[in-house]
């Protein structure tokens, strides 16, 4: 036998003998001998088993993200001038975060492994005990299977390896998960060699590992095994993918920070030497102002919101995130790129009409169809009717083909492409009546017409067929009794009837759950191997407006650029193949656009792995299944609708967050650094900076606990770093503003504020203010003015509460007194009352106006 490069070359290019002397083998299969040889030789018949990753490699991966280098270096700055607290704390938040992630990605890894299945368990083989001994047909494992085995398939079975047909009868083969075709493909042996080309899977002879078998039977002899099938070829890892959503807003926040980070510690220094003559010893608030910047609890609040978001799925739901960040990507997600089988439409047929030859309503046509259909099923023996044949039964009069005795049957032969019956009327003695049903070329060509009526007819299957819809052909003959009664080898002679026409059964939850995407801002995009006008009439029939189908032919003819402004106004991709899907899914997510592509076949992994978020059924192959980041209980778009709310509901709380904690730091360093250049001393301790820190952060951990308001759902959630900075430098200011009132306040009510004997009670008053005010923002900036008293609270209010009664009482307590604070007099305490009352106005205010805006503009968070 050659070697496995053999098996790669074409072997549909050979005849069935050469492929057998290639083999080593022959129609009688292997002596055991010789199958243990090769079992030896080529290993068991299994695919490269797919490994989940440890623990361990999950946290290590969790150092990499970029808000935990930030955490890092923090940690770093802060042990570099022996603030060992603050070093503590910061790499105590890294590891939390880090074993937050960790844990949820390896629990879904773990579902993952629950949800693989065989490929099949045993199959039927001929094996020989010896050279010279018969050939007996005996069940093995299907891992024992080797290159040169003579197998037999049957209705139901998996096939199990690359084959070769030998032999076959009726045979039709699923291979959805290959092509994205739903209808089964006709599969018979072919002995007149062809060349293998881009077809593969289409060439008759030849079926695939992981294909199963929708009717029919066979004999054949196994190609390939193990790694080496073409359903194996598919688990090679891909190409490095591209960022996401996520991955992109992550990197851009991050960088801005550290950005910040790296600015801030020089620029209090030189402020600090240049105005006030201050050397090194500025050094700690410099770093304490830099701490103060950055939000440490980010990488907790994230991985903690996205953590509960996956756990409610797949609890309520039974959704999977096998990737914690594609949550967040698809609560994104404004662009849904789907196959419409199984999705829009059921992978079976609907009977729609029955057209006589002048294209009227006819309901003979669909009589004779039934007939043809039913005893064809019974008198061919088939274990069930073809998905057309059980659309026609469905339509029929259920006794029609009872009025009739059946008499002999030939089921639809893919070379003929017609299933003819023979049937006896009852009281018409010496006469049997033969109905044939086939696909229209072929029943046309057997039926008496002359040309100028033939292409009459062939225009009217053509007009029909630009509908988006299937088509079969019926005719019928009257012929006297044989001597024998059997069915004629190719019956001519015969009177046209008319056409049956068949759609997609659409799903029942399609238009529904169409309209409730559309309402969140996620435009369907319908990615097809189909017929233009199949998928059009489906996309009208779900209330969709398909405009101007593209074709893959017009595909290949249009550069990156043409493709990527003609995709963004396409609904409509038809004779898709999976590089087409791929290449569509790119071009979209080239214009801005985040993507998500729902597939489930290994024509789908190209396109799977082009878009944000891969999504896949639970019942998808297992190679689609590894590749996806999301996995769906069942192949419904009301799935992918909650798991768009739950992604929406995790990135709002992290939105709200970030612009919480960002503008009101920010606004708190730009005060202080104003402070410290007019004021002989520093604002505020360092020890105080960060014991303010603490408690701002600790209280802002609500925020992965949070309800966020139903707005949040109507639009993709994308945290888009330039409008993110443009919102905190905006609020920021306005919290600058407050916070230098409150300077004010205290030059007025407190002596010898400017002087170093009222340190102490400048450090406390700003202290108290600082948390009053980061309080507000916490809640205000969660609900705006006219949410306030409407939006429950919930666990932000309640920390807020807790923050604001800490800043108050705080320096009255011993702790207060050690951290270098004084009790205020009560002056101050209505004052600041007074500015924080105009602060919260001006702040509800101002978001209200931004969201209003931002609301009017589309765009995201």
């Amino acid at each position: 036998m050659r070697d496995e490069a053999f098996l790669d070359q074409g072997v549909a290019g050979l005849t069935t003998l050469q492929t057998l002397r290639a083999m080593d083998s022959g129609p009688r299969g292997l002596v055991e001998s010789e199958a243990e040889e090769r079992l030896a030789r080529w290993g068991e018949n299994v695919a490269p088993a797919w490994r989940g990753t440890s623990r361990s490699r999950l946290f290590v991966r969790g150092l990499r993200d970029p808000f935990t280098a930030v955490l890092l270096c923090l940690g770093v700055a802060s042990a570099s001038v022996a603030y060992w607290g603050t070093a503590c704390v910061t790499v105590l938040l890294v590891l939390v975060s880090c074993a937050l992630r960790a844990a949820g990605e390896y629990r879904a890894d773990r579902s993952m492994v629950a949800l693989r299945e065989l490929v099949a368990t045993t199959t039927t083989v001929l094996r020989r005990a010896d050279a010279e001994g018969p050939p007996a047909a005996r069940e093995v494992p299907v891992g024992q299977l080797v290159p040169g085995d003579v197998i037999r398939i049957g209705p139901g079975d998996v096939v199990p390896a690359d084959v070769r047909l030998l032999r076959a009868g009726g045979l039709r083969v699923q291979q959805a998960f290959f092509t994205g075709e739903s209808a089964p493909l006709a599969k018979h042996p072919v002995d007149v060699p062809r060349a293998v080309g881009p077809e593969l899977f289409a060439q008759a002879q030849v079926c695939f590992q992981g294909s199963s078998v929708a009717s029919g039977s066979g004999t054949a002899v196994v190609l390939a095994t193990g790694a080496r099938t073409r359903f194996a070829s598919v688990r090679r890892e891909p190409g490095r993918r591209e960022r996401s959503a996520f991955d992109r807003t992550v990197h851009g926040v991050a960088w801005a920070l550290i950005r910040f980070m790296l600015i801030t510690p020089p620029l209090v220094l030189m402020a600090g030497a240049a105005l006030r003559g201050r050397g090194l010893e500025t050094l700690p608030f410099a770093v304490a102002v830099a701490v103060a910047l950055t939000p440490e609890t980010l990488p907790v609040i994230v991985t903690t919101s996205l953590a509960r978001g996956a756990a409610f799925l797949a609890r309520t739901h039974g959704v999977i995130v096998r990737r914690l960040p594609a949550l967040h990507d698809i609560g994104a997600v404004d662009v849904l790129c789907l196959d419409k089988t199984g999705t829009l439409t059921q992978d079976r047929p609907v009977f729609d009409r029955a057209l006589d030859a002048s294209g009227r309503d006819d309901p003979e046509v669909l009589h004779w169809a039934a007939v043809n259909a039913w005893w064809t099923l019974q008198l061919a023996e088939l274990p069930a009717p073809d998905a057309l044949d059980e659309a026609v039964l469905d339509a029929a009069d259920d006794d029609a083909p009872l009025r009739y005795d059946g008499v002999s049957a030939d089921p639809f032969d893919p070379v003929r492409r017609v299933a003819t019956a023979v049937v006896a009327e009852p009281g018409r003695l010496g006469t049997r009546t033969v109905i044939v049903k086939g696909s229209v070329e072929h029943v046309l060509e057997r039926c008496v017409l002359d040309g100028e009526e033939r292409e009459r007819l062939l225009g009217l299957a053509a007009r029909e067929a630009g509908r988006g819809l299937r088509l079969l052909a019926v005719a019928r003959a009257e012929r006297p009794v044989a001597r024998r009664d059997r069915t004629p080898a190719d019956p001519r002679g015969l009177t046209f009837l008319g056409l049956l026409t068949f759609r997609d059964a659409l799903t029942p939850s399609a238009a529904e759950a169409l309209a409730v995407l559309a309402g969140r801002g996620v435009e369907v995009k319908v990615l097809t191997g189909d017929h233009p006008g199949t998928a059009a009439r489906v996309c009208r029939e779900l209330g969709l407006e398909p405009g101007d189908v593209l074709t893959a032919d017009r595909i290949d003819t249009l550069l990156d650029d043409e493709l990527a402004a003609l995709a963004d106004r396409t609904r409509v991709f038809a004779r898709c193949t999976p590089e087409h899907k791929a290449r569509v899914v790119g071009a979209l997510r080239g214009v801005g656009h985040t993507t998500g592509f729902l597939g489930d076949g290994v024509n789908d992994l190209p396109a799977l792995h082009a878009a944000d978020v891969g999504i896949c059924p639970r019942d998808a192959v297992d190679v689609a299944r590894e590749r996806a980041d999301v996995v769906l209980a069942e192949k419904d778009l009301t799935a992918i609708d909650h798991a768009i709310g739950a992604g929406r509901h995790s990135s709002g709380n992290v939105a709200s967050y970030l612009r919480a904690t960002l503008s009101s730091n920010l606004g708190n360093v730009i005060a202080m650094l104003v402070a410290g250049l007019l004021l002989p001393f520093l604002p505020m301790l360092p020890a105080q900076v960060l014991i303010q820190n603490l408690c701002f952060d600790s209280a802002q951990l609500a925020f992965a606990y949070d309800r966020p308001d139903a707005s949040v759902l109507h639009r993709p959630t994308v945290l888009r770093p330039r409008r993110l900075l443009r919102f905190v430098t905006g609020f920021g200011l306005l919290n600058a503003v407050a916070d230098l009132a409150t300077f004010a306040v205290l030059v007025l009510t407190v002596p010898d504020t400017l002087g170093m004997q009222g340190a102490d009670t400048f450090h406390s008053g700003w202290f108290t203010e600082n948390l009053l005010t980061q309080a507000l923002v916490m809640v205000l900036l969660r609900t705006g003015l006219r949410g306030f008293g409407r939006r429950r609270l919930g666990p932000v209010g309640a920390a807020a509460a807790v923050l604001a009664l800490i800043g108050v009482l705080l320096p009255l307590t011993p702790l207060g007194t050690a951290l270098g604070m004084v009790a205020l007099p009560s002056l101050y305490y209505l004052l600041l009352a007074a500015v924080l009352c105009l602060y919260a106005v001006g702040l509800a205010v101002a978001r209200d106006r931004y969201e209003q805006r931002d609301a009017e503009r589309g765009g995201g968070r």
